[in-house]
């Protein structure tokens, strides 16, 4: 991107920004200015927003005006990126100043460090000054043998022995010539080893030429077999995919598979290319001379002693990064999707979370949520109380008015809900509930928590793991902030990337979804309130300790009698709190409190009252937006405004949908190849996505089923929570595998053929599974390849997926449900 003068960010008086100087903070304006797209300038602002304590979502939202309109997936980039660029600013002050104190900071190496534009290039230029234990190369420095590592490499037409003959000397450790030689090629290994401008070159050449390789521990095949694909594979480290690569580090740190990093192990050369690079560096070559031969060893020794074992686990390790980061944004775009889901409405519901020998779990939740009712039928082995859990089902469906019903997805879910259609068809269709299988990933880690405990104090762990499914049917993203986004499962490989790294993105996530969506602020609950721009724990607690003691809030302007919340905390969060039939219509829109004077003044314009503007439109279009500019509103937000009004309160998540399942198909072994089925997307991956059509096992449309044309980006054709069609091509009953493909084509035998020799690829040997939950409970716990370990397809560590609900609270992909 040009740095042109109208690009550059504006002086900021000498200020420093956390703590780095100005011309730092500049610098760091324009790199991130490059990497999103943007100028400096905008960078810059948002950056000073930050510092001041400013949420993403309050600057998406509300701050378009200072950002130039960057959106909420830009700003999340430019806030990681400035994370890291200022721990780099701080680790190059670090080293100078390290550096410097051994009186070594010389012109040359202070501008390579100040030019260095990653970690890795500062740690290279660090390398040779860096404490470290007493090496052989120290020891030898220390017997006064660097004149001779000099000497040697400055002419190779010395001999070796010859000359090492007169460095000899027993009182100082060197007993003989080879002694004196081996401790000048320590000397020399050390230093090739040190050379920045050397190891960034060899870096390139391996991370282009280098190739990963994975082999069985003796002994392993049968604990490994999940991991049967890489017990003999290699593929270039330039190309591997991150799902591929976190299977092979996860194999290897369970013991089964041995992983390296090759380069030129297929090169007949004498010399390979990256010695030769080594020799090339220093002038060494072979001609014939007396020392040449010796030089070459040394250079050959460099590399392999040295730089290949450095390199390797630096280029394991940058692609441990990659595979990681690919593995995080994989799970916060599922978890978007899974959070903005559907809702299926205010109304209330009948929950079934099913079970075969410890009963079908009840609850009833009125339209807010409430749990209001509870049961536990047995309808199944040993019990077989079919009439008395029809029974139950009907009075509470009769007696509670119940418009939904909610079945949760783990064992016996499909015979629960043909129980329950049994008993629709006793109930007038006028009247009838719509029934939907929920999926219940993560119930049992909420009902157990002390969150659900305070919610539901007097309530069975089992009776509150049920109401949960309820409530995640009238509003998934109420519900599902309660619970750790990592127990939601949609992840790949969740549990093996850096937590630090990933609970950051995923609350970045939940809070953007929260916020896109709104709180009504007399309803939410604190779980939710926490997650709103501006609102800790502890305020969100005391918002709903101020609401109990006044009734409810009647005005967004009764937030600022909060304990503890100020000026600062009501900027960020009160335009992102609802408040239905309050005073002013205003705070039930997004329309901030800020921007009151200017939502009242385009009101005016039109010469009618504000209850009659919000949601006409008609009123609304004949009005030029430049006219309501001013020095603190620009367009974006009078557009904003213009919007809201036209559609107030407007609701981004979709509209409900569920997937009609095919009876008869409720296992595996019902699948057949040929069958055109629905089903609801629970999880979307790099190579494809994957689909539950009702069976306990969800299916793998690959990328290259996904449509007739090419697909580069899975996500860009399906998301979780969609509800698509597919053909089933292949299924493996023993190891719990489908393959369905959603192109349009009549041909799925030839499709089916070529979908198998993806496979081999992309996913492996899954595992089995999650285990059995104990005390004969449904499948809830992780077991062992649950996220498609060691080249099974990464399905997630969580519950399945959701049958029916277009929201698709979507699973853990690799089931193992019995």
């Amino acid at each position: 991107m040009s740095e042109s003068s109208d690009l550059t960010p504006p002086a900021t008086n000498g200020k420093k920004s956390a703590g780095l100087p100005t011309d730092v903070a500049i610098r760091i304006a324009r790199r991130i200015a490059d990497e999103i797209a943007c100028k400096p300038d905008q960078v810059s602002a948002t950056v000073a927003m930050l510092d001041e304590g400013s949420t993403v979502p309050f600057i998406a939202r509300y701050r378009k005006e200072a950002t130039g309109g960057l959106d909420d997936t830009q700003l999340r980039k430019l806030e990681e990126r400035l994370i890291y660029l200022r721990e780099l600013e701080d680790r190059r002050v670090a080293i100078v100043k390290s550096i410097d104190e051994q009186g070594k900071l010389t012109d040359d190496l202070a501008k390579g460090i100040a030019l260095a534009e990653t970690k890795s290039a500062l740690e290279d230029l660090y390398l040779p000054f860096k404490k470290k234990r007493r090496t052989k190369a120290q020891i030898a420095r220390e017997a006064g043998l660097e004149p001779l590592a000099d000497l040697l490499l400055g002419d190779p037409m010395k001999n070796p022995e010859a000359e090492a003959a007169s460095y000899v000397d027993g009182d100082k450790g060197v007993a003989d010539v080879k002694a004196a030689l081996d401790g000048a090629r320590q000397i020399l290994m050390e230093r090739f080893a040190e050379n920045a401008g050397l190891v960034g070159q060899l870096r390139r050449y391996m991370n282009d030429k280098g190739v990963v390789t994975s082999k069985l521990i003796d002994g392993q095949a049968e604990k490994g077999a999940k991991f049967a694909d890489y017990f003999d594979y290699s593929e270039p480290l330039s190309k591997i995919p991150s799902h591929r690569a976190l299977a092979l580090f996860r194999g290897r740190n369970e013991g089964i598979l041995s992983v390296d990093l090759t380069v030129d192990a297929d090169d007949v050369s004498l010399v390979k290319p990256a010695e030769k690079l080594v020799a090339d560096t220093y002038g060494i070559a072979d001609q014939g001379r007396p020392g040449d031969k010796w030089l070459m060893d040394v250079a050959r020794w460099a590399w392999k002693v040295k730089l290949a074992l450095h390199l390797e686990l630096d280029l394991m390790g940058v692609l441990r990064d990659k595979a990681e980061e690919e593995a995080i944004q994989v799970f916060a775009r599922n978890l978007k999707d899974l959070l903005l889901a559907a809702p299926a409405g205010a109304k209330s519901t009948l929950a079934l979370d099913p079970g075969i020998r410890t009963g079908v779990k009840v609850a009833v939740v009125d339209e807010t949520g409430k749990l209001i009712d509870t049961a536990t039928v047995y309808p199944f082995q040993p019990r077989n109380d079919v009439s008395g859990s029809r029974a139950t089902l009907l009075a509470l469906i009769a007696k509670h008015k119940v418009g939904l019903i909610a079945i949760g997805n783990g064992t016996a879910s499909r015979e629960t809900d043909r129980l329950t259609a049994d008993v629709l068809g006793d109930i007038p269709p006028a009247s009838r509930p719509v029934k939907v299988i929920v999926n219940e990933a993560g119930a049992s880690v909420y009902s157990a928590s002390e969150l659900a405990a305070k919610e539901m104090p007097d309530v069975d762990v089992s009776l509150r793991g049920a109401a949960s499914i309820g409530r995640r049917l009238q509003d998934p993203l109420a519900e599902l902030v309660k619970i750790e986004p990592k127990s939601i499962g949609v992840g790949q490989y969740q549990h093996d990337v850096n937590q630090t790294k990933l609970a950051r993105a995923l609350d970045a996530v939940v809070e953007d979804a929260v916020n896109a969506v709104g709180v009504d602020l007399n309803t939410a609950s604190p779980a939710l309130l926490t997650r709103i721009s501006g609102l800790s724990d502890s305020l969100a607690r005391a918002v709903v300790d101020h609401r109990d003691s006044i009734g409810k809030f009647t005005s967004r302007k009764q937030l600022k009698d909060v304990p503890r919340l100020g000026a600062k905390a009501f900027e960020l969060c009160a335009g992102f709190l609802r408040i239905t039939g309050g005073a002013d219509p205003l705070d039930a829109s997004s329309v901030h409190p800020e921007a009151y004077p200017l939502a009242k003044r385009i009101v005016k314009a039109c010469g009618r009252d504000l209850h009659e503007i919000m949601g006409n439109s008609g009123l609304l279009q004949g009005l030029d937006p430049k006219d309501f500019t001013d020095e603190r509103f620009g367009l974006p937000t009078v557009r904003d405004i213009l919007s809201e009004l036209e559609k107030p309160g407007r609701d981004p998540r979709p509209e409900f949908k569920t997937a009609a399942l095919q009876d008869g198909v409720e296992e595996i072994s019902d699948l057949k190849p040929g069958m055109k089925l629905e089903g609801t997307v629970t999880n979307v991956t790099n190579f494809g996505a994957f689909v539950d059509v009702g069976v306990h096992q969800d299916g793998l449309v690959h990328v290259s089923q996904l449509a007739d044309k090419f697909v580069d980006d899975p996500h860009k054709i399906v998301k979780a929570g969609d509800i698509v069609k597919v053909t089933v091509l292949e299924v493996d009953v023993k190891r719990k595998r489908i393959s369905m493909t959603m192109k349009s084509a009549a041909d799925y035998q030839g499709q089916k053929e070529r979908q198998a020799d993806r496979n081999r690829d992309d996913r492996g040997g899954g595992g089995p599974g999650r285990g059995p939950r104990p005390g004969g409970g449904k499948p809830r716990g992780r077991g062992p390849g649950g996220d498609g370990s060691g080249g099974g397809a990464p399905r997630g560590d969580g519950a399945g997926g959701n049958n029916a609900m277009a929201a698709a609270l979507a699973a853990a992909m690799n089931k193992g449900k019995k």
